[in-house]
């Protein structure tokens, strides 16, 4: 009997050092808050839950100020999110195929969520833990509030410790930066950090985005099968619906994407590589006047039009549905861990990862 009752008591202990298998059981020892930073008339709420931007108000061209991101009323409804509003998505944003990958000759098998495959970081990625508030100034002429988080070894499957922070500030005039940085502390890794904000320029209950109009700069895509997982093929967009290279309406040619029921597709963005900013995206929307212009370090960026938001109750008893926003998710490849054509995310205690977005709002008639 005492013998039962030893096994019994450390396999409890073994529960719960291991995070309930890495999924439930998750104990935050951080406070979970709200934080507002304000720039002229341009302010923006954050959670340290995920690092999620909860709210971004806006003037139009009439002057009449508006949320343009969707999320929920309470911080609480954020930990029942299953679609990672406004979230910081990682350790590896998107997806990755079979949940496992080869590095170095060590074979990991990361926890799967959406079937056989991975997606956004796992049963429990960055976008459900409670990160730290590592410095916060909402004053002055660069108001900021930057954001911590230690991903310990084998969490959700991935190797080695990770140091991961994310600064939003307020620049210029109606900008807001997002700086993501991770460091290895004792193994090599993949890293791929997303922020997932849900964008509609007339508000977040104004209905779909499909009459805004959106131009990318990014001339292919990565090719993917039906699971979504790249095929480490590319393809012109030129004569596709995909083609955003000039400015159009996002709702133009939507209906003949029927297998993904919208646009869910990583672009390649054009412009240099490295840590210099290129344009990503530019989105307008005539009948507010609203504009975004998005620019970036990353390699790619997800065009995602909420293609899978149903029924979602948001603020103010707002109810999203599928098209409500469009997501443009600057990244690395999805499963480039696995792709070695495609550029690396392999981040070492020698080499660090840098992630930079920036976002020029204004409005024009």
């Amino acid at each position: 009997m005492t013998n039962i009752s030893l096994l019994l008591c450390l396999v409890i202990t073994i529960l719960v050092a291991s995070g309930f298998a890495n999924g439930s059981g998750y104990e935050p020892k951080e406070k979970i808050g709200v934080y507002e930073l304000k720039k002229g008339d341009l302010s923006v709420k954050f959670t340290n839950w995920g690092a999620t931007i909860i709210s971004l108000i806006l003037p139009d061209k009439n002057g009449k100020l508006a949320d343009v991101v969707l999320g929920y009323d309470s911080v609480n409804e954020y930990k029942n999110d299953t679609s990672y509003i406004g979230a910081i998505v990682g350790r590896v944003a998107n997806r990755i195929g079979g949940a496992q990958f080869t590095l170095n000759g060590t074979h990991y098998k990361l926890v799967a969520n959406e079937g056989k495959n991975i997606l956004h970081g796992g049963l429990r990625g960055f976008s459900d833990v409670v990160w730290k508030v590592k410095k916060y100034k909402n004053g002055g002429h660069t108001p900021s509030i930057a954001f911590t988080y230690h991903s310990t070894d084998g969490e959700q499957g991935f190797p080695g410790d990770v140091i991961v922070t994310v600064t939003y500030t307020l620049l210029g005039d109606k900008q807001l930066s997002i700086k993501m940085k991770a460091k290895a502390l004792n193994k090599p890794t993949p890293v791929n950090l997303a922020q997932h904000t849900y964008w509609n320029l007339g508000g977040h209950n104004s209905g779909n985005i499909l009459s805004q109009h959106i131009q990318i700069f990014g001339s292919k895509i990565t090719l993917v099968d039906k699971s979504l997982i790249p095929t480490g093929k590319f393809a012109s967009v030129k004569g596709t619906p995909y083609d955003f290279l000039k400015p159009q309406v996002v709702g133009s040619r939507i209906d003949k994407l029927k297998a993904t029921k919208g646009y869910d597709i990583n672009y390649v963005l054009d412009g240099p590589a490295g840590n210099k900013l290129k344009r990503a995206a530019v989105v307008h929307d005539s009948k507010s006047g609203r504009m975004l212009e998005l620019s970036t370090n990353a390699p790619g960026m997800q065009f995602y039009t909420s293609n899978y938001l149903q029924d979602v109750k948001g603020k103010g008893g707002c109810v999203y549905q599928p098209r409500a926003a469009l997501c443009l998710e600057t990244q690395g490849f999805p499963d480039a861990v696995n792709h070695p054509n495609f550029p690396s995310t392999i981040v070492t205690p020698t080499k660090s990862y840098k992630h930079y977005m920036l976002f020029k709002f204004s409005t024009s008639a």
